[in-house]
């Protein structure tokens, strides 16, 4: 069959095109498998009543011997940094793009000048302008692997994040390294000793000229209601009755941002807590240990807003800290609910919304 484009074909009408469409598929039907394939195998698609049997045949096995070199790599597609044509929805700048929890092992810094290696979920964001179709997610990765084998401080992640900046033409940039920190906790009097280990993130945000610090860090201790023991101790004193008061496992995540040249080290953010708050859940118990904490839970009989004042007072006196957040959970073994709080001091950290499963996320598991 010969087919002749007419003249004028780059400004062909919608009705010739389907006049056109129709005069292929017509001819379609009649012709093989192999001249269909010989003109275009693409017109088997247009054909729906007929299996794509004239599909080309395509290497099946892996090519281990292939190198994907300069020339190559620059045939390949990239949609993200596409024009801005290809934006879905509404173009508007996005606050936060990037991936989270990639993982891998990060050497840290110890106060007593130590290192100590620890596996380390990494999130990594920049600020993508209204313009601009998307980023490329692996060169956060990149970025941060060329940082991943110093002892990491909050000078390397300034530097990792300068190049997300670089690397993804971004004006803001945000680096948060979540990990378990191990310190070795004495028990109260029996002498033992055992690892505790300590939620801690640490975080680095760059918003135009303004780079914030912020340490994040989990501190899990008993609650003794004051309610509960006046009222156990009443009864022992008024009717002779035996009652013990509540207490419950509690978790408070303090959040500060970091001032000034002398490091605030995991550890002394760790002791600043536990001297607001000393009843810490105890790793290794003998008997005179479980006495000595209940004598400790009754000596520090706290609310729940107690304890995020207590935790105030400590973070405020410490020159090394500036903005912070204090969010306390209760997690009360008298009633089926929780009882909680949240207490900021400075705009770092201030919001009027709360995350719905915020409090959800303080539970500590063992």
């Amino acid at each position: 069959m010969n087919m002749q484009t007419p003249k004028g074909s780059d400004n062909m009408s919608f009705d010739e095109a389907r006049d056109a469409l129709e005069r292929l598929r017509t001819w379609a039907t009649s012709a093989s498998v192999t001249e269909i394939a010989e003109l275009d195998p693409a017109i088997a698609r247009l054909l729906p009543e007929r299996p794509m049997t004239n599909y080309p045949d395509l290497l099946r096995n892996y090519p281990e011997d292939f190198v994907a070199d300069e020339a190559y790599r620059a045939t390949l597609p990239d949609l993200q940094n596409g024009p801005s044509s290809l934006i879905k929805g509404e173009k508007q700048q996005i606050q936060h793009v990037g991936i989270s929890n990639f993982r891998l092992p990060i050497r840290f810094r110890t106060r007593d000048n130590g290192d100590i290696t620890l596996e380390t979920s990494v999130t990594g964001t920049v600020s993508l302008e209204a313009d601009k179709k998307g980023i490329n997610m692996s060169r956060i990765m990149r970025s941060f692997y060329k940082h991943a084998e110093k002892t990491f401080s909050f000078e390397v992640m300034e530097a990792a994040l300068a190049d997300y900046i670089t690397d993804l033409e971004s004006f803001d940039a945000r680096l948060q390294m979540r990990f378990s920190y191990p310190m070795k906790i004495e028990s109260l009097r029996s002498g033992l000793s055992g690892f505790q280990y300590y939620d801690i993130a640490l975080e680095k945000v760059q918003r135009g000229e303004k780079l914030h610090k912020i340490m994040h860090l989990d501190y899990v201790y008993s609650s003794t209601c004051p309610c509960s023991l006046e009222l156990s101790e009443h009864a022992r004193i008024s009717r002779g009755q035996l009652a013990t008061p509540h207490s419950q496992r509690s978790v408070a995540r303090i959040s500060v941002e970091t001032l000034g040249e002398d490091c605030l080290w995991f550890e002394d953010l760790i002791e600043l807590a536990r001297t607001a708050v000393p009843s810490e859940t105890q790793v290794m118990v003998k008997r005179e240990d479980e006495q000595a904490f209940a004598e400790l839970n009754a000596a520090n009989p706290i609310f729940v807003e107690d304890a995020a004042r207590l935790f105030c007072e400590q973070l405020k006196n410490d020159p090394r800290i500036g903005d912070f957040r204090v969010i306390a959970s209760h997690q009360e073994s008298l009633h089926s609910h929780d009882a909680v709080s949240v207490l900021t001091d400075g705009t770092l950290f201030a919001t009027d919304s709360i995350d719905p499963k915020l409090f959800k996320t303080l539970f500590h598991v063992g």
